[in-house]
């Protein structure tokens, strides 16, 4: 099959503009004729199901929570990119289009990162209306921020709380629509399958998470909007019920799975404490505005420092290394999140780090504090800095954060076009859960920007030209044999799982599935290590299937065969991970092959023979993925080895 990413001829400014005018129109009287499915009620569902519902469209919303406000987006803190250029420091749509591709090491689609930057200003205006409470200045006009990979002033952000505010604002638009009886909303409902006639996505297979009762559904496009996999490493930023199986079992239905190898590792997190521990927590990536990162000089100091026989204050300015600032002074603390984690990797690796571990470095606010005042720094960063306290007892405004990397992002996802179709027809994924806005490295605010660009201003326009194509109004028909048959095989995996009676619990694959994706496919990858995973994940594989034990019934509320079916797709997408990462043996972005790297340390790129999507299509189970590759070429910008310096 080939891949056509139907990219818009004509120059990149114009490219979004002239498509909308060539994409196919369904009137208002039509609109009501078709269903659409929105699978995820995060800032790419929720604006997506409430933006078609106003247009006139039926539309049946799924999420697994207990209400649609409860999505992970809630969980991002530091802000929103938007190319407004307010504080009139030189931003404009096309540095953000510029930043972004080089953020993302040049893997990116120029058209699609384009679009983004332009309908970015749309969003906040957007959102302003909905009554999202951005920070303002004293004038009242919207402040902005700066974030990693950039040096302009471009974030909109609430406090810490930008995510939960933006969903706010998307919940209220999607609560009209359900309130006018344009949106069927189907909550603690998950995923299980995609309903496929004629080669089309006509609907979904999902399980009552409630009562186990599995039901199909009908639609005349189907969105997943069902966020990234980064839960593969079982500890990630990601809430303990974000996964990876709406998107895999799309993929096992044909749609491609593209670049899965490509993660964010966020630099600015609370270390791990322990084997106790389900997740990680965040802490934003805005800290490092004020925030100076550092570490001692010397291993002996370090050691002082872990053994508690010396206090961070006691170590003096001139025996510390603020380590980022020295190697990339152009932007200092403020270098994307790919660039800080290896750094921050490599001073603990060295043996400076700090904390009782030795795996975390100081975020430290002292000369903040003492420039700009307490009140002020808690005015910015307060609920932050609460957080903080509240999960270490360490007061940050009296001694520095300590942070290291965590998985926190993915950047891979479906293979979609230009339309967010995935190589299904009928089936489209937007946000965090397609590949196509970020390459290899996502630059900080920039996933609140993706979701509702997506959900907003891209969906409402390509779906529509999709739905024309069908030539038809009528109602997808429920009584075609693929329903029946789907929910059937649907029903089969579920018994086939609570026939599992083992010794081992679904957390205890999980926890070793994380720790072999976080040892060999994780910061640094090698393919001695890639290969070595590939076998580990296998093996563990056959110890899931042979020795895991699903406790309870279907008809109940069951958490325990609810995991079991994630951590059964984590398992199978972490080979593919594993399989993408050694196809690629270049450096880019957050893929980092130790065999490919500069005399400084920094991710080499080879262009010659890399600057392709990966498109993997699934050929039946244990069975090799073929590759697909999307060629990438560049006419806008020029492909350089990126430098922060």
């Amino acid at each position: 099959m080939m891949l056509d990413s139907k990219i818009p001829e004509g120059p990149l400014a114009e490219k979004w503009s002239k498509h909308k005018f060539n994409l196919k129109l369904v009137n208002p009287a039509n609109k009501r004729k078709f269903t659409i499915i929105v699978v995820g009620t995060g800032l790419a569902g929720a604006s997506a199901a409430a933006s078609l519902a106003e247009l006139g469209y039926n539309v049946k919303t799924f999420c697994y929570q207990d209400s649609p406000r409860r999505a992970h987006s809630i969980a991002a803190q530091g802000g929103i990119n938007a190319a407004k250029n307010y504080q009139n420091d030189g931003d404009s749509v096309y540095r953000l289009f510029y930043d972004t591709i080089k953020g993302g090491d040049y893997r990116a689609r120029e058209a699609n990162v384009y679009r983004l930057a332009e309908v970015s200003v749309n969003i906040i205006d957007q959102c302003v209306a909905q009554g999202v409470p951005f920070a303002r200045e004293y004038g009242g006009l919207l402040d902005n921020r700066s974030f990693g990979g950039a040096q302009v002033s471009r974030t909109f952000y609430a406090r810490g709380q930008t995510g939960q505010q933006l969903l706010l604002g998307a919940y209220s638009a999607l609560n009209r629509q359900i309130n006018a009886g344009k949106v069927q909303s189907y909550t603690r409902h998950e995923m299980l399958d995609v309903i496929m006639i004629d080669g089309h996505a006509k609907g979904i297979v999902t399980r009552d998470l409630k009562t186990g009762k599995i039901e199909s559904h009908e639609g005349h496009a189907v969105l997943l909007c069902t966020g990234g996999y980064g839960n593969v490493f079982f500890l990630s930023t990601n809430a303990m019920g974000c996964n990876v199986t709406a998107a895999w079992r799309a993929h096992k239905r044909g749609a491609f799975f593209a670049n899965p190898c490509y993660t964010q590792i966020h630099p600015t997190c609370i270390p791990v404490t322990g084997d106790h521990q389900s997740k990680l927590t965040l802490m934003s990536e805005s800290l490092r505005n004020d925030g100076r990162v550092w570490v001692p000089k010397t291993v002996e100091l370090a050691e002082k420092l872990r053994k508690g026989q010396l206090k961070p204050s006691d170590i003096k300015e001139d025996d510390r290394d603020y380590f980022l600032e020295r190697k990339y002074p152009s932007f200092g603390n403020l270098v994307p999140r790919d660039v800080a984690s290896r750094n921050a990797k490599m001073m603990c690796d060295e043996g400076r780090g700090v904390g009782k571990t030795g795996l975390a470095v100081f975020l430290d606010f002292a000369e903040a504090i003492q420039r700009m005042g307490e009140d002020t720094v808690r005015a910015k960063y307060g609920n932050l800095f609460d957080m903080y306290y509240q999960i270490t007892d360490e007061n940050p405004y009296k001694q520095p954060m300590r942070i290291y990397p965590a998985v926190h992002y993915t950047m891979g996802g479906l293979w979609v076009d230009y339309n967010l179709m995935t190589s299904i027809p009928g089936l489209y994924a937007l946000g965090e859960c397609n590949f196509s806005d970020h390459g290899a490295n996502r630059l900080g605010a920039s996933a609140l920007m993706q979701g509702l660009a997506d959900g907003y201003f891209v969906i409402p326009y390509t779906v529509g030209d999709y739905l024309t194509s069908l030539g038809s109004f009528a109602p997808v028909d429920k009584n075609h044999p693929a329903f029946e048959t789907t929910r059937k095989e649907v029903e089969e995996k579920v018994k086939k799982l609570l026939s599992l009676k083992g010794s081992k619990t679904v957390d205890d694959i999980h926890k070793k599935l994380g720790h072999i994706m976080w040892e060999y496919c994780g910061m640094a990858r090698n393919e001695e290590g890639l290969k070595k995973a590939k076998v580990m994940i296998q093996e563990l594989r056959k110890e899931f299937w042979s020795d895991v034990t699903v406790l309870g019934e279907n008809e109940e509320l069951n958490l325990s065969l609810e995991k079991a079916g994630r951590v059964a797709d984590f398992l199978e997408l972490g080979e593919l991970m594993v399989d993408d990462a050694l196809n690629r043996s270049e450096s880019c972005g957050g893929h980092f092959r130790e065999e490919s790297a500069t005399p400084e340390g920094e991710a080499k790129r080879d262009d010659d023979n890399f600057a392709y999507v990966a498109a993997w299509q699934y050929n039946g189970d244990n069975q090799p993925e073929t590759l697909h590759k999307e060629a990438l070429v560049f006419e806008n910008v020029k492909l350089t080895q990126r430098s922060y310096k």
